[in-house]
Parts: structure tokens; sequence; C-alpha cells
């Protein structure tokens, strides 16, 4: 018996060295589905410009510029697979808002150079920052910060950083070590966890208007995340309750979606002008 569960202890010892230096391959997935650029905005008859950018410690990052209709910007953080090429659908329902859209890859997704880790992914998302306010020429008052999935820690660090005109957070989670010890929960993640993007302590220090956008239906990350969220946020909040998957429901419930999107939008200030 005692052989028994020294064997045991033996094999959930081992299990949790694996995961410990293991996490960050089941946080990020550049290549699912690939890394490959599969289409581009002209695909969805959008002009775009290559943008190429440096962030402070030297990583070459690709995205894309697709030009609005507006004096206003969106800044857009896509979700922990994947790459630019598989958010057009969302790129053209941001743009038929009148909104311009920058989107870029992480590093180590996409074309972009480097490997992904946490503080690697707040440094790209400061470069983008900064291009579009100091090559671009966006004042930060026209600029809203958006973010998917894990992307919602990255537009969350980057408001709390800056002072944008809005922050969009959709489907995302509390953090990094909520999530996975509802997952994990027969491993000690929160003692483990070398990773965290506390989206919502994030959102807590956020001073201007913020949407938060969940699916009932959500498989990935339950609804009570977003709820947890805005719960968060300050008094300039606003939710919006969608139906369908993680990874869909943006499409699959698009006129939900897309009203709540513009209603916010409208709230935000200098809207008049905007129209």
């Amino acid at each position: 018996m005692v052989r028994v569960m020294l064997s045991i202890l033996a094999g959930y010892l081992f299990v949790i060295a694996v995961v410990y230096l293991l996490q960050g391959r089941l946080i990020y997935y550049p290549n699912v589905p690939g890394r490959e650029l599969s289409a581009t905005p002209a695909d969805l008859r959008m002009e775009y410009e290559d943008v190429t950018l440096e962030t402070s410690d030297g990583v070459s990052l690709h995205g894309w510029f697709v030009r609005g209709f507006s004096d206003r910007a969106l800044l857009f953080f896509h979700g922990n697979a994947g790459n630019i090429s598989h958010r057009l659908e969302s790129i053209r329902q941001f743009r038929s808002l009148g909104l311009s859209v920058l989107i870029i890859d992480y590093r180590g997704y996409g074309q972009s150079g480097g490997r992904a880790n946490e503080r690697g992914l707040y440094l790209d998302g400061d470069a983008a920052w900064r291009h579009l306010v100091d090559t671009r020429g966006f004042a930060p008052s026209n600029i809203v910060v958006f973010g998917r999935s894990l992307g919602g820690s990255v537009a969350a660090m980057i408001a709390s950083r800056y002072n944008p005109a809005g922050l969009i957070v959709e489907s995302s989670f509390t953090s990094i070590r909520d999530i996975a010890s509802e997952i994990y929960s027969w491993l000690p993640v929160r003692w483990m966890a070398r990773y965290d993007h506390p989206t919502r302590d994030l959102v807590a220090e956020v001073n201007c208007p913020i949407l938060v956008i969940h699916s009932r239906d959500d498989e990935i990350v339950p609804y009570r995340h977003g709820q947890a969220i805005f719960e968060s946020a300050g008094s300039q909040r606003y939710f919006v309750s969608l139906f369908g998957s993680h990874n869909e429901a943006f499409l699959q419930d698009s006129e939900t979606y897309m009203q709540g999107v513009g209603t916010f939008l409208a709230t935000l200030p200098g809207a008049a002008e905007q129209r």
C-alpha cells in the first residue's frame, strides 16, 4: 500500500512539474489553426495597409490598418489562437460602424517575430497604441480599445495605462489563475501559475467607459467571468449579453452585438462629431 501511495504521489508531482514547465503552451496557441495568413481584408473588399511595428524590447510585429470613415479608431487585440487573418468578419463589423481598425498579431503569432509571453503581449499592445497615436495621429480621445478572450487582458492593460475613449472586453476571463483553477481543479494552479492576465483587476483600474460583452452559451469561458469583469468596472459600465459559442457569438447573435456596440459608441464623448 505504501508503495502504491508513493507511486501515485510521484506521478502527481510529475504532472505538476510538466504543467508548470509547459504552461505557456497551454495558454498561447499561435499554430492553431496556423501562422500562415489565410486571407486579407481585400477579400472582403476592404482597403488596408500592412503595418510593421517594433516593440520597446526589439520584437517586430505585423498588423493591418483598415481605414474607416470617421475620426475614431479601434485598436483590436485578438484571442489566444490563430492570427489576424481569422478576424476579418470582426474587422468588417467594426468598419461598418465607421471605425478605422488597427489589428496586430502578438509576438509569435502570424508574421510577427518573437515568442508569446504575458509581459511581451503587454509590450505588443503598447507598441500598437503608440502607432495609432504617434504615427497615425489619432487622439487618445478618439481611440476605442477592444480585446476578445485573452486579448481582453491586453486591452484592459492599455486602457488602464492610457486614457482612450472607451474599452470593450468581449468573452474574456477574470484571470488565468481563476479559469485554470476551474479547468484543472485537481491541481494547485494558483500556486503554480507563472501567467496571470488579470483582466478583472485591470478593468478595475480603467477610468474610461467600459463595455463588457459575453455569451450565456460560452462553452470555454463561463458567463460568470463576464459578469465578474463587469462588476469590477467603474460607474461608466455597460453589458451586452449574447447567445452563441465562445468563438462565434458575435456572428451568431450579430444583431444584438452590433446594436450593443453601436449604442456604446454613441455614449462616448464626441460621438456627435462622428456622425
